[in-house]
């Protein structure tokens, strides 16, 4: 039975090196590319008719953007409606980069830290300079939370800039742990059901068919949780005081 770590190995595809860079395509931009035409093209056909009774592509689409827009408007405010394309984008690629992953021999970039924490690190620094752009230096209000005595902001202002700095690290890890460990799980469970052979190797198929069902939610559920937490880190930029 191969490792179930196996599918996590990065592998060149098409070797490219600019002086000590190493800039190989690997199997996890390809993945990723896919992701992005798929993304693409899902938009782009499915609002080319703009048909007033939408079709199934149609549907799909406007329910995407409808659902993001919605967490935008419900998180953000009217102020959000500048950030939307980016939330949106953000969405609709971990979502993709998380269902492609269950798609046989196939590859989960979100499955790796590096593109998680790359994912999170923009939203990071993209959220704290839109917040000093728009606030300027009362964006530091967003570490004295309103209603805290003054005695003890000795104590809590640390806190939240603690708290303000984990972010990108439990933006990340919540993502990939996540599809590590169900792509994994996934894994094992197959090599017990070829090691079992024909007469009782059913009770771990069956078991793969309901854990794919429950990776499906679990890939949907974190693109959620990543992109309304990146609302709400949003939110807080832009009104740093409430």
């Amino acid at each position: 039975m191969h490792s179930p770590m196996e599918q996590f190995e990065i592998k060149r595809l098409l070797d490219l090196r600019i002086g000590s860079l190493d800039a190989s395509y690997t199997n996890s931009a390809l993945w990723m590319t896919i992701a992005v035409i798929l993304a693409t093209l899902l938009f782009v056909f499915g609002m080319r008719q703009r048909a007033l009774i939408p079709g199934r592509l149609q549907a799909v689409a406007e329910l995407g953007y409808e659902f993001v827009a919605g967490m935008v408007r419900d998180n953000v405010g009217s102020q959000g409606k500048a950030y939307f394309p980016f939330i949106l984008t953000l969405f609709v690629f971990i979502l993709f980069c998380n269902t492609l992953g269950l798609v046989p021999y196939s590859f989960t970039p979100t499955s790796h830290i590096i593109v998680t924490f790359a994912m999170a690190l923009v939203v990071f620094v993209g959220v704290t300079i839109i917040g000093f752009a728009k606030n300027g230096l009362h964006f530091l209000q967003l570490f004295a939370p309103k209603g805290v005595p003054v005695y003890f902001l000795v104590f809590v202002a640390p806190l939240e800039v603690f708290s303000y700095f984990v972010r990108p690290f439990s933006l990340s890890i919540r993502l990939f742990a996540n599809m590590l460990a169900g792509h994994t799980m996934l894994k094992v469970f197959g090599g017990f059901a070829v090691m079992l052979g024909i007469l009782a190797g059913w009770a771990p198929i069956v078991l793969i068919f309901a854990l794919t069902g429950l990776e499906l939610i679990i890939a949907f559920l974190q693109a959620y949780v990543f992109t309304i937490l990146t609302c709400l880190y949003l939110n807080d930029a832009l009104h740093p005081s409430h």
